[in-house]
C-alpha cells in the first residue's frame, strides 16, 4: 500500500472522527496493549505449561473485555505500564535485537505524550492524536521486526539446548 495514501486516509479518518471510530479505535488500542502485555509476561518468565499462560492471560483478556464492553478508559495506564515492563526487560536482555526495542520503547513513548498533551486541530488538519497516529507506522514496523528476530533467536536458542542435550 502507498505510505502517502496511507496517510492521507489516516487524516481522513481523523478529521471525520465519530463516537463509532473512536471507539473502535480505542478498542483496538487496548486489544493490542493487552495481547502485547501477555506477550510480554509468557515470554519474560518463559511460561510454557500450557495452564499457567491460561491462568496468566485470562485476567488480561477479562481486563481488555471489560475496557471494550464498558468504555472504562485504561489505554494510557496499560500504555505506561507496556513502556516500563519492556523497557525493564530491555535493560536486563542481551538480545541482539535488543537496540530495536529501545528505540520502539524510547519513541512510543515521546508519541505518547502526543494523547496526553492533546492539542486542537493545526490549520484544520493535523491534531495531535493523527501525529500520533502517523508515529505508529514507523514504530509498528520496527516493532514487528523485533518480534520476528526474537522469534528466530528463541528458536535459535531452543535448537541448540535441544542440540547439546542430545549430545
Amino acid at each position: 500500500m502507498n505510505m502517502l495514501v496511507s496517510v492521507h486516509e489516516l487524516l481522513v479518518m481523523e478529521c471525520r472522527d465519530v463516537d463509532i471510530t473512536k471507539r473502535l479505535d480505542y478498542s483496538s488500542g487496548i486489544a493490542v496493549l493487552g495481547f502485547s502485555l501477555i506477550v510480554y509476561i509468557l515470554r519474560t518468565f518463559d511460561v510454557r505449561v500450557e495452564a499457567t499462560r491460561v491462568m496468566v492471560s485470562a485476567p488480561v483478556l477479562a481486563l481488555v473485555t471489560t475496557h471494550i464492553l464498558l468504555k472504562h478508559d485504561c489505554v494510557c495506564a496499560m500504555g505506561v505500564a507496556q513502556l516500563f515492563l519492556w523497557a525493564r526487560w530491555a535493560a536486563v536482555s542481551r538480545h541482539p535485537s535488543n537496540w530495536k526495542l529501545c528505540v520502539v520503547v524510547i519513541a512510543s513513548g515521546l508519541a505518547m505524550l502526543l494523547e496526553i498533551y492533546d492539542f486542537p486541530p493545526y490549520g484544520g488538519y493535523f491534531d495531535a492524536h493523527s501525529i500520533w497516529h502517523l508515529a505508529t507506522v514507523p514504530l509498528t514496523i520496527l516493532w514487528w521486526s523485533f518480534i520476528r528476530d526474537d522469534a528466530e533467536f528463541r528458536t535459535s536458542s531452543l535448537l541448540k539446548k535441544s542440540k547439546t542435550k542430545a549430545k
